[in-house]
């Protein structure tokens, strides 16, 4: 059993598609803490009881992990230089990304989960949806 583990961690390794993945993992956890963290700093410090401040705070704090997360996919996942034609595709599947999470933080704000944890199960559903629409970007935009 060991050696054929071995054989599926060493063939994962290798796999460039594997290795992609989990430098986006990486370049995710990164972007959506900057995000997160920006969002609690915000929601904290100015204490402002308003829902369209929590929609605020937490727009500031996309659009911050947003530019953090062009960079570090292009040259830490990916491997590629931006383009105009990958910075424009980016935005634009960013677009649809930012949509959704918006959408979602406010369906789970509306059943009442509290604001400060609102954005975990956003996270959860819009992430893996964001690492196909980013990866298309990079990788079939020439």
């Amino acid at each position: 059993m060991k050696n054929r583990n071995d054989k599926i961690i060493r063939r994962l390794s290798h796999s460039s598609k594997f290795l992609e993945f989990l430098r986006f993992c990486v370049v995710g956890v990164v972007a959506t803490g900057v995000h997160y963290g920006i969002y609690l700093l915000l929601i904290h410090v100015v204490k402002i009881e308003r829902d369209w401040w929590t929609n605020v705070a937490y727009s500031i704090g996309y659009l911050i992990g947003f530019i953090c997360n062009l960079w570090l996919s292009a040259h830490f996942t990916f491997k590629e230089k931006i383009t105009v034609k990958k910075g424009i595709g980016f935005t634009l599947s960013n677009v649809v990304n930012y949509g959704l999470h918006l959408s979602f933080l406010n369906l789970f704000l509306w059943v009442g989960i509290p604001e400060q944890w609102a954005p975990i199960p956003v996270y959860c559903i819009v992430v893996p949806v964001n690492f196909l629409l980013v990866r298309f970007v990079f990788k079939k935009l020439k």
